[in-house]
């Protein structure tokens, strides 16, 4: 037998309102989680990227040749893509009022290196070069 209580009609479940109101969070959260995602992924590309011309510029840098075949001026090619840029130039030095005796030279080397999305790497460093001009 069933026992039916006026009191209690309408008491039992959800309402609309109440469904739609959890129905509006849940979207909400998942939108955020969705936003979350997306940026985590252009960050991942972007570190993988910037790895890769990195990577790049070093096998470049350890590729140079050695300092007495270091010739002044500009290299340039493409790697995996990566169109790439080698500048040769003397380092200038602060002269003291003394001659020049100096058995080395200080060339800098600058190391550039592109991606197809416009991004760029560049590596500086020094190398002695042997002055044969003492």
């Amino acid at each position: 037998m069933s026992h039916l209580n006026p009191h209690n009609e309408g008491t039992h479940g959800f309402t609309l309102i109440e469904a739609l109101i959890a129905l509006s969070i849940v979207t909400m959260v998942l939108a955020s989680i969705g936003a979350l995602i997306a940026t985590n992924a252009r960050a991942t590309q972007s570190i993988e990227a910037h790895l890769t011309r990195l990577e790049t510029a070093r096998a470049i840098m350890t590729a140079l040749p050695d300092r007495a075949d270091l010739a002044r001026g500009e290299l340039s090619g493409e790697t995996d893509g990566h169109p790439w840029r080698v500048d040769v130039s003397p380092l200038p030095t602060r002269t003291t009022g003394t001659s020049n005796t100096t058995a080395w030279r200080p060339m800098a080397v600058v190391v550039t290196v592109r991606s197809r999305s416009g991004g760029a790497i560049q590596l500086n460093t020094v190398r002695l070069q042997r002055n044969d001009s003492r």
